[in-house]
Protein backbone atom coordinates (compact mmCIF):
# COMPACT_ATOMS: atom_id res chain seq x y z
CA UNK A 1 0.00 0.00 0.00
CA UNK A 2 0.94 3.29 -1.16
CA UNK A 3 1.55 5.45 1.82
CA UNK A 4 -1.08 9.15 1.04
CA UNK A 5 -1.81 12.06 2.55
CA UNK A 6 -5.28 13.41 3.63
CA UNK A 7 -6.48 17.09 3.93
CA UNK A 8 -9.93 19.06 3.40
CA UNK A 9 -10.34 21.70 1.68
CA UNK A 10 -13.34 24.07 2.26
CA UNK A 11 -14.95 26.45 -0.75
CA UNK A 12 -15.08 30.33 -0.06
CA UNK A 13 -16.30 32.79 -2.21
CA UNK A 14 -13.29 34.06 -3.10
CA UNK A 15 -12.89 30.65 -5.11
CA UNK A 16 -16.08 30.41 -6.71
CA UNK A 17 -15.97 31.57 -10.24
CA UNK A 18 -18.65 33.55 -12.71
CA UNK A 19 -20.11 29.76 -13.60
CA UNK A 20 -20.73 29.88 -9.74
CA UNK A 21 -18.52 26.68 -9.09
CA UNK A 22 -15.06 25.95 -8.06
CA UNK A 23 -12.57 28.09 -10.59
CA UNK A 24 -10.04 25.53 -12.23
CA UNK A 25 -7.22 27.49 -11.16
CA UNK A 26 -8.49 26.93 -7.67
CA UNK A 27 -8.24 23.06 -8.33
CA UNK A 28 -4.78 23.45 -9.60
CA UNK A 29 -3.65 25.99 -6.54
CA UNK A 30 -4.89 22.52 -4.25
CA UNK A 31 -3.37 20.17 -6.14
CA UNK A 32 0.17 22.06 -5.39
CA UNK A 33 -1.01 22.75 -1.58
CA UNK A 34 -1.36 19.08 -1.26
CA UNK A 35 2.24 18.46 -2.98
CA UNK A 36 3.71 21.19 -0.86
CA UNK A 37 2.18 19.88 2.25
CA UNK A 38 3.00 16.80 2.07
CA UNK A 39 6.31 17.17 1.58
CA UNK A 40 6.60 19.19 4.56
CA UNK A 41 5.20 16.75 6.88
CA UNK A 42 6.85 13.77 5.32
CA UNK A 43 10.11 14.54 3.62
CA UNK A 44 13.24 14.42 5.85
CA UNK A 45 14.70 17.35 6.97
CA UNK A 46 18.17 17.49 4.96
CA UNK A 47 15.91 16.66 2.22
CA UNK A 48 13.58 19.56 2.48
CA UNK A 49 17.12 21.99 2.85
CA UNK A 50 18.64 20.50 -0.06
CA UNK A 51 15.82 20.27 -2.79
CA UNK A 52 12.85 21.76 -4.24
CA UNK A 53 10.05 20.30 -6.57
CA UNK A 54 8.87 22.18 -9.48
CA UNK A 55 5.60 21.01 -11.56
CA UNK A 56 6.46 20.04 -14.82
CA UNK A 57 2.99 18.65 -15.98
CA UNK A 58 -0.62 18.72 -14.80
CA UNK A 59 -3.74 16.20 -16.03
CA UNK A 60 -6.57 17.32 -13.96
CA UNK A 61 -10.15 15.03 -14.69
CA UNK A 62 -13.42 17.34 -13.59
CA UNK A 63 -15.92 15.14 -12.94
CA UNK A 64 -17.97 17.12 -10.31
CA UNK A 65 -17.93 20.52 -8.30
CA UNK A 66 -18.63 22.47 -5.01
CA UNK A 67 -19.99 25.44 -3.43
CA UNK A 68 -19.48 27.61 -1.05
CA UNK A 69 -19.38 26.01 2.03
CA UNK A 70 -19.02 22.53 1.25
CA UNK A 71 -15.56 20.58 1.81
CA UNK A 72 -13.52 18.17 -0.02
CA UNK A 73 -11.45 15.96 1.13
CA UNK A 74 -8.06 15.93 -0.98
CA UNK A 75 -5.98 12.75 -0.84
CA UNK A 76 -2.38 12.35 -2.84
CA UNK A 77 0.01 9.65 -2.93
CA UNK A 78 2.72 8.77 -5.16
CA UNK A 79 2.30 6.41 -7.83
CA UNK A 80 5.56 4.22 -8.91
CA UNK A 81 9.05 5.26 -8.69
CA UNK A 82 10.25 8.29 -9.62
CA UNK A 83 11.84 8.07 -12.97
CA UNK A 84 15.52 10.50 -12.56
CA UNK A 85 14.83 13.71 -11.56
CA UNK A 86 10.96 13.43 -12.41
CA UNK A 87 7.96 11.81 -9.89
CA UNK A 88 4.35 11.15 -10.37
CA UNK A 89 2.00 12.01 -7.96
CA UNK A 90 -1.78 11.60 -7.86
CA UNK A 91 -4.65 13.88 -5.82
CA UNK A 92 -8.22 12.69 -5.84
CA UNK A 93 -10.73 14.89 -4.14
CA UNK A 94 -13.85 13.61 -2.93
CA UNK A 95 -17.48 15.55 -1.55
CA UNK A 96 -18.93 15.13 1.13
CA UNK A 97 -21.11 11.56 -0.36
CA UNK A 98 -17.34 10.23 -1.06
CA UNK A 99 -17.43 10.64 -4.84
CA UNK A 100 -14.28 11.75 -6.63
CA UNK A 101 -14.85 14.79 -8.10
CA UNK A 102 -11.63 16.06 -9.16
CA UNK A 103 -8.66 13.36 -10.33
CA UNK A 104 -5.10 15.04 -11.07
CA UNK A 105 -2.26 13.50 -12.24
CA UNK A 106 0.93 15.39 -11.55
CA UNK A 107 4.98 15.02 -12.95
CA UNK A 108 7.02 16.99 -10.75
CA UNK A 109 10.96 17.35 -11.05
CA UNK A 110 13.61 17.54 -8.68
CA UNK A 111 15.55 20.26 -8.36
CA UNK A 112 19.00 21.07 -6.18
CA UNK A 113 18.37 24.25 -4.49
CA UNK A 114 21.48 25.84 -4.60
CA UNK A 115 22.38 25.13 -8.47
CA UNK A 116 18.14 25.17 -9.45
CA UNK A 117 19.28 22.34 -11.57
CA UNK A 118 17.52 18.87 -11.58
CA UNK A 119 18.63 16.32 -9.75
CA UNK A 120 17.84 12.58 -9.70
CA UNK A 121 15.39 11.18 -7.31
CA UNK A 122 17.37 8.66 -4.74
CA UNK A 123 15.53 6.12 -3.24
CA UNK A 124 16.41 7.30 0.52
CA UNK A 125 14.42 10.45 -0.41
CA UNK A 126 11.31 9.09 -2.15
CA UNK A 127 11.34 6.05 0.45
CA UNK A 128 8.81 7.84 3.24
CA UNK A 129 6.59 8.88 0.55
CA UNK A 130 6.25 5.15 -1.33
Amino acid sequence: MTPSFTRSFTAEPRHIDEMGHVNNAVWVQWIQDMATAQWDAVARAEDRARYVWLVVRHEIDYRGNIDVGQSVEATTWIEGGARGAKSLRRVDFRNAAGKVIVSAATTWAMLERETGRPARVRPEVIAPFV
